[in-house]
């Protein structure tokens, strides 16, 4: 979707018929940022035959917090990894992981022996319990799980809904015909079956679902790749969301930050055109700022700078926090003091350690390291305000929407080619994907470069109002 969809809306009436993508056709046109500090000397890097280091202050940077959970992967687990769908997606990893907690004294426990992987750890809005996915044997399908801060009481989530990653709490959501608000989980999913616009891997989107696996619900319907929720304290959830361009031979667009109701609509551009040119993992602080790994072709694990945006102006406030020379980032996520915890690796080889990184000065401190493991993830065991809930107008029995737009004229367009006031009419078209199984099945190897995969079709033409508005 092209971001002259600065969207109001898509405030469906209907969740389960949503614009699944719209491309806009005019008629009538007129002929530096803060580095990261290094290491402190009362925290160096750990290096050489170094078994294990830690050197938290997890009471300083989360008060009355638990310790930390976050992911594990050998490293012998993802030599060789690349990432795929041409560059743009980081490779699918997380085979072979496991949860770890760090507690406040430095001793480390595993809380998933009984998975043969598991990954995405997200904590609950009081702290005691936590979210993830994980597959029990090496065939089964990623599912989401939960269990308490301490690893007993684990219960799946998910069932036959596709492979699931990335959970999170959403806070309070209530329906019109809802006795009482619900409390959901919403996760990424590849259970629609739908290529993306390269005809790759099978793309994937937003869903939610109650805790007892009931009441599935689609949430976003791109035509490329959604994916890495947050639920910011507004109560929209920030993820991201690959963004073909239509401009130039082999350009396959951006990743951008976009946002979302708990229910589905609203959908809206959220970072811009702003920094490089792929944008993930993103986190908001509770000091007003949105944090996520930003790179131009990310490498496998999706790793690379840092850089900002503030919720108060969030098209216009980008900053770079980090550069390249100061290694690659993963996984950013808040302490309560307004830093964060992040992972970082050296630009060429070596494994990902944890760290604090404090997003004003850009000096970072080691928490973590394992020369055998890729330690990522790390989110705080420690109580955070719950976001606004969210009243919904949705019913799953209508079947239309609506689709707002400010000004066809805030785009990622060259300006000279498309200047204010020279657009009369707009052409909206929608984007369907294929089906995964069925075209690649009569295509065969063919369909593995193909480009464009998806069908076209017709919604309208509309007179443009003077302000660019529709």
């Amino acid at each position: 979707m092209s971001r002259s969809l600065q969207s109001l809306g898509a405030h469906s009436l209907g969740a389960s018929w949503v614009v699944a993508g719209v491309f806009l056709f005019c008629v009538g046109i007129s002929p530096a940022g803060i580095g990261a500090g290094s290491d402190p000397p009362s925290a160096p890097a750990p290096r050489g035959d170094r078994a294990r280091a830690a050197n938290p202050d997890l009471s300083r940077y989360a008060p009355g917090g638990a310790g930390i959970v976050f992911t594990q992967i050998p490293l012998a687990r993802v030599t060789g990894a690349k990432s795929f769908a041409a560059g743009m997606l980081r490779a699918s990893y997380g085979d072979g992981g496991r949860l770890v907690l760090l507690t406040k004294d430095g001793s480390t426990r595993v809380l998933t022996a009984d998975f043969e992987s598991a990954a995405d750890p997200a904590i609950s809005f009081d702290g005691k319990r936590i979210l993830f996915a994980a597959k029990k044997s090496a065939s089964d399908r990623w599912n989401i799980f939960e269990m308490a801060a301490d690893g007993s009481g684990i219960h799946q989530v998910t069932h036959e809904a596709g492979n699931c990653r990335t959970p999170m709490y959403q806070s309070a959501l209530f329906y019109l015909n809802d006795a009482r608000p619900s409390y959901q989980v919403t996760f990424v999913s590849d259970v629609a079956g739908e290529l993306n616009e390269v005809g790759q891997p099978t793309k994937t989107d937003l869903y939610s679902v109650r805790f007892d696996g009931t009441g599935l619900r689609r949430l976003t319907y791109g035509v490329s790749a959604s994916y890495d929720p947050f639920q910011m304290q507004d109560g929209r959830i920030l993820f991201s969301n690959w963004q073909r361009s239509p401009l130039g031979k082999g350009v396959l667009g951006s990743i951008d930050l976009s946002a979302v109701h708990l229910d589905g609509t609203d959908y809206a551009a959220f970072s811009g055109t702003q920094g490089l040119r792929i944008k993930h993992l993103a986190c908001a602080t509770s000091k007003g700022k949105v944090a996520f790994v930003e790179s131009e072709r990310p490498p496998w694990d999706g790793s690379g700078s840092i850089g900002v945006i503030s919720l108060r102006r969030n098209l216009h406030s980008y900053r770079a926090v980090t550069t390249p020379a100061d290694g690659l980032f993963h996984s950013p996520s808040p302490l309560p003091d307004g830093s964060i915890l992040v992972s970082r690796r050296p630009v060429a080889g070596g494994v990902h350690d944890i760290y604090r990184l404090d997003l004003e000065s850009g000096s970072r401190t080691l928490v973590f390291g394992d020369p055998g493991y890729h330690s990522i993830q790390a989110v705080a065991l420690a109580e955070r305000p719950e976001p606004d809930g969210h009243s919904s107008v949705v019913e799953d029995d209508q079947n239309w929407s609506k689709l707002y737009c400010l000004s066809v004229y805030e785009n990622d367009l060259k300006r000279e080619w498309m200047p204010p006031g020279t657009v009369r009419r707009i052409r909206v078209i929608e984007g369907l994907p294929h089906a995964a199984g069925a075209l690649q099945d009569s295509l065969g190897p063919a369909a593995d470069s193909l480009s464009g995969m998806i069908q076209k079709r017709l919604l309208g033409d509309l007179e443009l109002d003077d302000d660019g508005s529709f």
